[in-house]
């Protein structure tokens, strides 16, 4: 569980904001509107498309062949564990019984741990920053990993506490709290062109080993469809050019973004609301948490759920559900 210390950038981790911002009129002055770009807009959908999504685990579920989900994985930002566990975050555990649940943005030290961070039945672990107060990750799991690895083995990434990687018989488990860009964009260019690259590097090197399971607040809204307002963010940290390519970059390295391969016309399919604007109660959010699979677990794939109904946090949790 070691870590090393760093300074943070008071820009580093800040979330996205949903803006709602007057749309400025387009300029009409040629007589000629101009055509609207297809990443500004939503794909528009026959008349009648099914456009919901789950948001509480089905136990009736089952994969395209018919097979029930023996595994459940929760995913979280509690933005805080000690402002989480006041909240009586842990109570999911009981309510939900993920076999695993995995947690970011801890924003704890190690030694600052809260006493009863543990639970009964779950083998418990952390990673973090040694700068108290910022990001952070942990680990909530019945079964005991095979082997634990904090990071992802380049010491330019590793010195925050944002990845643990699980490895189980069958596949291994990566909870990741990726970097955000910052406002003003300050570390778009270490998140892009650093740490994306190396993350999928990483990712590729297991997945030649054993199929991998990703999830966690990845910090970027891969479509239109993934935030509320695409026109008026195109410069917001979350939703660039550059992190929207990078994603797509990783799945064409093999991998499936399990909601979207399930849920294609989901619409409103949030996870995260900034707490400024009243923006949760008027679902105006983004989708920033995933669970990515490697393709070759597709087959396997029951369900990918978003809870929104789910208070504690400024995100929600998300939960998978496998026939592992």
């Amino acid at each position: 569980m070691g870590t090393t210390k760093s300074k943070k950038s008071s820009t580093a981790d800040d979330e996205p904001e949903a803006k709602q911002v007057k749309v400025e009129e387009a300029d009409t002055s040629n007589g000629k509107a101009p055509k609207p770009k297809k990443e500004d807009s939503l794909e528009s959908l026959p008349e009648g498309t099914d456009t919901s999504f789950p948001k509480e685990f089905n136990p009736d579920k089952t994969t395209a062949d018919g097979r029930k989900a023996k595994l459940k994985i929760t995913s979280w930002n509690v933005n805080g564990l000690r402002a989480w566990m006041k909240g009586d975050g842990q109570s999911y555990l009981k309510t939900y019984d993920p076999d695993i649940l995995c947690v970011q943005e801890t924003k704890c030290s190690l030694a600052k741990l809260p006493k009863d961070v543990e639970v009964e039945g779950y083998h418990v672990y952390w990673s973090a920053a040694e700068t108290e107060g910022y990001a952070g990750t942990g680990m909530y799991t019945k079964t005991k990993p095979i082997s634990l690895t904090y990071g992802i083995g380049t010491k330019k990434h590793d010195n925050e506490g944002r990845t643990i990687t699980a490895e189980f018989d069958k596949f291994f488990l990566v909870t990741s709290y990726v970097p955000n860009s910052g406002k003003g964009l300050v570390r778009l260019s270490y998140r892009t062109k650093e740490w994306d690259i190396d993350f999928r590097k990483y990712l590729k090197k297991l997945d030649a080993k054993k199929p991998v399971i990703l999830c966690g607040d990845l910090n970027v809204a891969h479509t239109p469809t993934d935030l509320k307002n695409p026109k008026t963010n195109k410069k917001t940290p979350g939703f660039t050019e550059a992190e929207r390519e990078e994603f797509t970059n990783l799945l064409a390295e093999g991998f499936v973004d399990s909601f979207r391969e399930l849920y294609p016309n989901a619409r409103d399919c949030f996870s995260f609301w900034t707490y400024m604007m009243n923006s949760r109660a008027k679902n105006v959010g983004w989708r920033l948490d995933y669970f990515v699979l490697s393709e070759r677990l597709k087959d396997d794939l029951c369900d990918s759920i978003i809870q929104q109904s789910i208070m504690g946090s400024d995100h929600c949790p998300i939960m998978l559900s496998m026939a592992l």
